[in-house]
């Protein structure tokens, strides 16, 4: 039997045990892929990430639900780079590129006057796609009705690295009463069976933030609901401008807050910056160390 280690981090939170939990492997190069797929089953975190040297980047993040692999994860990658910086195996740097399924992205790591590091990455290039299915169904998934969805924005299927679908709500006292039923997702998906689930509003419980969320799993995951989420709240953002407030001269800074609900509140600092074709999309947020995990792998 081997041992492999996996470190706790939450991300979005500078408090244990509130933000959203992942996994992090350090030396991943040394597994395969189904140790890695294994290791992330036995966690089970909504991802387990994977530190992997890189021949195109500083660094390469593998990213694994218990279900499956995934392009890019907003979470792991903060808490990834959190533990490598400081366990201090960056060094001095402060900028780095990251390889992903997703592509190679810029990070940015900033340490406060106090000490704390934010760790700023970027994400891919928004894309939108239209949702067909139907809205009462879709409502039904998560316990509402079809009068809780907005009625002035549409239901979109987004993405800055993973697909997501982004389900505007008119109140946000519909997110206590939301119980997701993950298993309908992919019959009422038909167009991207494989997609979570986004729903968000514009009140908010923090009068700084600027948007609520919930996140809900695809089934094909192995998990039900995500805590505080990286790559929907960037996609938000694009979303935001696209939809809600598109007057903004260059650039937008947004709050999202999630996680209320699971008693696992965080929030994500998304930047908007407009580009010649579309928009620059770029997260940050914080992390802080939980604890060490021990996986035993037969040889």
């Amino acid at each position: 039997m081997k041992s492999i280690t996996v470190y706790h981090y939450d991300a979005f939170s500078n408090e244990p045990n509130k933000g959203n939990p992942a996994g992090v492997v350090l030396h991943g190069e040394e597994m395969t892929d189904a140790e890695m797929q294994e290791i992330a089953f036995r966690i089970g975190f909504n991802e387990t990430a994977f530190a992997i040297k890189s021949d195109v980047a500083d660094l390469r993040i593998r990213y694994f639900t218990p279900g499956h692999e995934m392009n890019l994860c907003g979470h792991g990658t903060i808490a990834t780079v959190y533990a490598l910086k400081s366990k201090g195996l960056l060094g001095e740097k402060t900028d780095i590129t990251i390889e992903t399924k997703a592509g190679i992205l810029p990070v940015k790591i900033n340490t406060s006057v106090d000490g704390e590091i934010f760790i700023t990455m970027k994400q891919a290039s928004p894309e939108f796609k239209e949702f067909t299915g139907s809205r009462e169904d879709l409502a039904t998934s998560i316990g509402l009705k079809e009068s809780d969805l907005h009625a002035n924005y549409p239901i979109l299927y987004g993405s800055t690295g993973t697909w997501t679908l982004l389900i505007p709500i008119k109140e946000l006292d519909s997110f206590q009463k939301m119980e997701p039923d993950n298993k309908m997702f992919p019959e009422i998906l038909k167009e991207m069976p494989k997609s979570s689930l986004h729903p968000f509003c514009l009140e908010t419980y923090d009068p700084n933030a600027d948007m609520h969320a919930r996140h809900f799993s695809s089934p094909y995951s192995g998990t039900i609901e995500d805590a505080v989420t990286g790559t929907a709240s960037g996609v938000m953002g694009a979303f935001y401008a696209t939809y809600i407030n598109n007057n903004f001269k260059n650039s937008l800074k947004l709050i999202v807050e999630q996680g209320h609900e699971m008693k696992k509140d965080g929030r994500v600092e998304v930047h908007v910056q407009k580009s010649e074709e579309s928009f620059d999309i770029q997260i940050t947020g914080n992390a802080v160390y939980v604890k060490d995990m021990k996986v035993l792998l037969e040889d």
